[in-house]
């Protein structure tokens, strides 16, 4: 199974991420083919060795020959892509990131989701970094994708909207749930489309995973770095068996005084915060009194400030805290296509066997409210379109 891993150590944007998997090993011409798929005429691709304070980089250019950004709507994008000659699975794949963005925007200005005008992200060059995005790491065979934390960046910036803070509305809601690097560095450093790329793409986010390395790749930015350099790094290579275990914090408390009411808020906060699973089981403690066990589930790093959670949301008077070794599945997530739209599924290996295959709840529920129809029969027609890679 080939990963790669983007460390975003200065942010990430479309080109940045096209011209990292260049970097690494993706042949121009390659992707200069991929992107003739595409039917759209009018721009060129190019990419040129740069360097960025002391980093050797490549730069991914697109030129656009038509004047100006047109806006576009979600549904010109999905045309565009549907009608082009590329790969079912690329097809899939790009099309859910436009959904991302789309749908993002459409909570940050209060509007609905085909009503949503695509500004900078509905231009030629952002369709063609997204399709760079993903056909560049199917041509190097990446399989998983993992991610860095992710810095925003900080200020303001300038955009078709005026002067807005960092992040910008988009892509503070594309971030929801994905943990974010604290940076002092000025300005925009993660794109609404970079966000839609690595968030749509990305199985999981923080350190860098147990694996052996093949190639790592640069991809520099346009603007000049303060105090980092513009640029984005991604390894390939191998994830090793190791990366299929992991350590983790268990914290318990038994609780025979605390309403449902508190209960459910506490878990709702503790899973917020970032543990990876909370939940209460019904027990009985001593004089018969039932009770229930809250159990969290979190990272090490995580545990002090989970267990503080405990103490201020419930009346425990103590937290017990075990270390344990967890074993899991090497998850990857596919997209299909259904009659409802692209929907991720989430793929679970042991080695190279698919275990288990799941639409993911979130993409269906999305699906079935736009199209009107029960969230069963999309899971059940997303269930039926996905394919074992190789297969």
């Amino acid at each position: 199974m080939t990963l790669a891993y983007f460390d975003c150590f200065s942010g990430a944007a479309g080109d940045m991420i096209a011209a990292a998997l260049i970097d690494a090993g993706l042949a121009i011409g390659d992707l200069r083919a991929d992107l003739a798929l595409l039917g759209l005429a009018g721009f060129e691709v190019s990419a040129e060795k740069v360097v960025k304070q002391g980093f050797a980089a490549t730069r991914f250019d697109v030129r656009v020959a038509e004047s100006g950004h047109p806006h576009r709507h979600l549904r010109d994008i999905r045309g565009i892509i549907t009608a082009s000659h590329l790969p079912d699975e690329v097809k899939a794949t790009a099309s859910a990131i436009f959904e991302r963005l789309a749908e993002a925007e459409a909570v940050a200005h209060g509007v609905d989701i085909e009503k949503v005008h695509f500004h900078e992200v509905g231009a030629v060059d952002a369709i063609v970094d997204v399709v760079s995005a993903v056909c560049g790491l199917r041509r190097l065979g990446v399989t998983e994708v993992r991610c860095s934390p992710i810095p925003p960046g900080s200020r303001t910036v300038t955009c078709a909207h005026g002067v807005i803070p960092v992040p910008a509305p988009g892509t503070a809601h594309l971030l929801k749930g994905v943990p974010l690097a604290a940076c002092d560095e000025p300005g925009e450093l993660t794109t609404p489309t970079g966000a839609a790329i690595l968030t749509t793409l990305a199985r999981s986010f923080g350190p860098m995973p147990a694996m052996t390395v093949r190639s790592v790749g640069y991809g520099a930015g346009t603007r000049e770095g303060v105090t980092r350099p513009n640029v984005l790094r991604v390894f390939l290579g191998d994830a090793d068996a190791a990366g299929d275990r992991d350590a983790v914090v268990v914290l318990e408390t038994a609780i025979d005084d605390s309403t449902p009411e508190i209960l459910g808020h506490a878990v709702e906060r503790l899973m917020h915060a970032g543990a990876l699973d909370a939940y209460c089981l019904p027990i009985a403690m001593k004089k018969g009194r039932p009770a229930v066990l809250l159990t969290v589930v979190c990272d090490p790093a995580s545990a002090d400030a989970l267990e503080a959670i405990v103490f201020e949301e419930t009346t425990t008077f103590g937290v017990r805290r075990t270390q344990a070794s967890r074993a899991k599945l090497t998850r990857s997530f596919q997209t299909v296509e259904t009659p409802f739209g692209p929907i991720r599924v989430k793929v679970g290996r042991r080695g190279d066997r698919v275990v288990t295959a799941s639409p993911e709840f979130a993409d269906c529920q999305a699906a079935a409210e736009r199209s009107g129809v029960a969230v069963r029969v999309v899971m059940d027609a997303a269930a039926a379109a996905f394919r074992p890679p190789g297969q």
